[in-house]
């Protein structure tokens, strides 16, 4: 099996374009990560990349700050300019994803043709002014450090106070460049390169913890003279086994879809006659990705702090043991995070999955599933259809979600060890990975080599 991946890594550089397109997107991603490490100008970079060192010993999940330097692959504690990410792009494709389910104009874009360019152009200008705000708060949270991140750090502005205000625009349009090349950068991968462009993005952020994970990882089984050992080697293959598990579970349940059947009947348009045949319509069994652990887990960040707040504030017992009640791990903290997750899977779904115009464009179409009736019969079958499959894909979603907190809660396993076992991350780096090897599979198909597949299925796929 071994030679046979890498007989395949060697056709993908036989042939001359798919070559190209590695290389290109390497060196783009290469690019990308450059933008994590160069400082803006005026900033000490250094300063706050010892302080998360410090605060990481304390709290490993880093909370809100810590989940979003994970998608900026650590430009955030860098003070780099490419600490907003390629989140603001993200947030504003969803924003748009949503409305287009509640406003006319927007729907009636997203099925014209050409509706999707228009769209897609919204999305930039959207990105635009979510990175001028979100990079003036982060121009602020710099500069005053100590109320944003917590004490022990340094003062990290480098200009007077007379010159704040040049800090201040000078680094919101510094961070709004960085966000914007990163977009642009994902945009040329798509078009030129291999894969999805800003998922690569994403996904070359949260692998460039693995050195991290590594180091906790060796200093689980070799602690070092004067510490104590706690693991061993049957622990060792525990992890790798739930490791393996975890990954054929993700690869199973994002590849996983229900085949409804589809009839078409014979008809003529004009003097075209089209003959009728037989589909399926694929329904996904997790039709909203991550989506639901991203959503859940940005409101749970506020609440907690919300209440620790209030009890400090007014010298109320009552405010505090809700505070610890909604820290991550505890009993409330866990059953509210599932809860979330199977309502947003739910949310995502009623918003995005249109069964009323699915079913009136098989009507249009001549199509119809063998046994129902068009029309509203139709629509009620694909709704409970969807209503069913996304309970698995919720039920799945949750246990993906909690195994990180439980090993590092439960298990004490340290938390950059554990994000690799489940959560956002590793639904995110599969998912871009398994779409990557699609794309070299149909190149590599094309010129009549044998790739990752085998006997016509993608080695993984179900």
């Amino acid at each position: 099996m071994l030679a046979a991946i890498v007989n395949t890594f060697k056709n993908c550089f036989r042939i001359p374009e798919l070559k190209s397109r590695i290389l290109f997107t390497l060196l783009l991603l290469a690019v990308c990560r450059l933008t994590a490490y160069i400082h803006c100008p005026g900033l000490d970079g250094n300063e706050l990349a010892a302080f998360f060192k410090r605060a990481a010993a304390q709290d490993p999940s880093g909370g809100v700050i810590g989940l979003y330097s994970m998608f900026t692959g650590g430009a955030l504690e860098n003070c780099a300019i490419g600490a907003l990410g390629i989140m603001p792009y993200i947030s504003a494709t969803i924003i748009l994803q949503l409305m287009t389910a509640v406003v006319p104009h927007l729907s009636k874009l997203a099925r014209e043709e050409g509706g999707r360019t228009k769209i897609i152009q919204y999305g930039r200008y959207l990105t635009v002014l979510l990175c001028l705000g979100q990079g003036f708060v982060m121009a602020l949270g710099w500069e005053h450090p100590n109320k944003i991140f917590g004490e022990g750090i340094g003062r990290l502005v480098a200009y007077s106070d007379a010159w704040i205000w040049w800090y201040r625009i000078q680094t919101t349009l510094v961070l709004t460049t960085g966000t914007m090349l990163l977009m642009w950068l994902g945009e040329q991968i798509t078009d030129r390169g291999i894969g999805n462009g800003v998922s690569l993005v994403i996904t070359i952020g949260i692998l460039a913890r693995l050195p991290a994970a590594f180091i906790a990882l060796k200093d689980m089984f070799f602690p070092g003279d004067g510490v104590e050992r706690i693991f061993n080697l049957g622990h060792g293959v525990a992890l790798l086994l739930l490791l393996a598990g975890v990954i054929a579970g993700v690869i199973a349940v994002t590849q996983a879809q229900r085949k409804v059947p589809v009839q078409y009947a014979q008809r003529a348009v004009g003097r075209k006659v089209y003959s009728g045949g037989t589909s399926f319509m694929p329904l996904r069994v997790n039709y909203s990705g991550v989506m639901p652990i991203i959503f859940a887990q940005a409101i749970l960040m506020f609440p907690q702090q919300i209440f620790s707040r209030l009890g400090n504030l007014f010298d109320l017992k009552f405010f505090r043991e809700i505070a610890a009640a909604l820290q991550e791990g505890a009993l409330l903290y866990m059953l509210v995070y599932a809860a979330m997750i199977l309502f947003f899977s739910y949310f995502w779904v009623a918003t995005q999955f249109n069964e009323l115009q699915i079913a009136d464009d098989l009507k249009k179409n001549g199509g119809y599933i063998p046994g129902v009736r068009p029309g509203r019969a139709t629509s009620d079958f694909l709704h409970g259809a969807m209503h069913r499959i996304t309970l698995a894909g919720a039920v799945f979603l949750t246990v993906i979600a909690v195994i990180p907190i439980l090993m590092n809660k439960g298990m004490k396993i340290p938390y950059a060890v554990g994000t690799f076992f489940g959560g956002t991350s590793i639904l995110i780096t599969v998912g871009v990975m398994l779409d990557t090897m699609r794309q070299v599979e149909s190149h590599l198909l094309m010129r009549h080599y044998d790739g990752f597949l085998k006997k016509g299925r993608l080695r993984g796929k179900f």
